[in-house]
């Protein structure tokens, strides 16, 4: 488990400040829509996410569940799970949760902030005895760009966080498809 060091506190502070606002915000928009439904404005989606090139491979799937409190504005919750491997090296397994906030200041346009609080799994091959095989917690924050055509949204996303020693991704820059029902 990882240590809880200074750094790690103020990223915790930070993400924590940084959830209540963008939620605060999204509350205040839903006041102009007058009263409805819960139900009414709840949708279920989630996305899938490939990163591979090099004998590199990551794939993932996160089931969302996502509150819509105007045509612009949404937040939600969801779970994670990705598989990563790199050929002759090491394979991972990521099984953790995530906040999520989306934008949209135009119908095909969406912004996006997404928080994943993540266990991670590493299982090294053994010609590779100086990386010992790890279990740590890793902290990812995503923000991304997408466009949205119907139920659909595709686009690209930046970890804000990416440590090259912990991170399962081989780069912080990953795409990504969202679909919502």
């Amino acid at each position: 488990m990882a240590k809880l060091n200074t750094n790690n506190l103020k990223r915790l502070c930070f993400y924590l400040i940084f959830t209540a606002f963008f939620s605060t915000f999204s509350f205040a928009q839903n006041t102009f829509n007058g009263p409805s439904n819960f139900w009414d404005n709840v949708q279920f989606g989630g996305g899938l996410g490939l990163n591979f090139g090099n004998g590199f491979f990551t794939g993932a799937i996160s089931p969302n569940a996502l509150y819509r409190f105007s045509p612009f504005v949404a937040t939600g919750v969801g779970l994670n799970f990705q598989y990563s491997s790199q050929r002759d090296v090491f394979k991972s397994t990521v099984v953790g949760g995530s906040v999520i906030g989306l934008f949209s200041p135009a119908r095909e346009i969406q912004l996006s902030t997404e928080f994943e609080q993540l266990y991670v799994n590493r299982d090294f091959d053994q010609q590779f005895i100086s990386n010992a095989d790890d279990s740590y917690w890793y902290p990812a924050l995503f923000l991304g760009v997408g466009y949205t055509s119907g139920r659909m949204t595709f686009g690209i996303r930046y970890d804000v966080l990416y440590d090259e020693d912990k991170s399962i991704q081989p780069e912080a820059w990953m795409p990504f498809v969202r679909f919502w029902f």
